[in-house]
C-alpha cells in the first residue's frame, strides 16, 4: 500500500486543488481521490503530477 503526500504538499507549496485537477486534466473529484488514498492514478496522471510539482512519484506516494 501506498500513503499519498498530496494533502501536505499542496499546503507546503500553497497549491489549489480544483486549479491543479484542471492543469493535469481531470476532474476535482478525481483528484481527491487520489489525494484522500481511494484511488492510484494512472500512469500518465502520475507521470503529470510528478512533472507539476517536480518531484519525483516516491517524493509524493510512501510506500508503508
Amino acid at each position: 500500500m501506498y500513503k499519498c503526500r498530496l494533502k501536505v504538499i499542496f499546503a507546503e507549496k500553497d497549491i489549489r486543488q480544483g486549479e491543479f485537477a484542471e492543469k493535469l486534466g481531470i476532474s476535482a473529484a478525481a483528484l481527491s481521490a487520489i489525494k484522500n488514498g481511494k484511488s492510484l492514478p494512472s500512469f500518465p496522471v502520475l507521470y503529470r503530477i510528478c512533472e507539476e510539482l517536480d518531484m519525483d512519484m516516491r517524493e509524493i506516494w510512501a510506500k508503508e
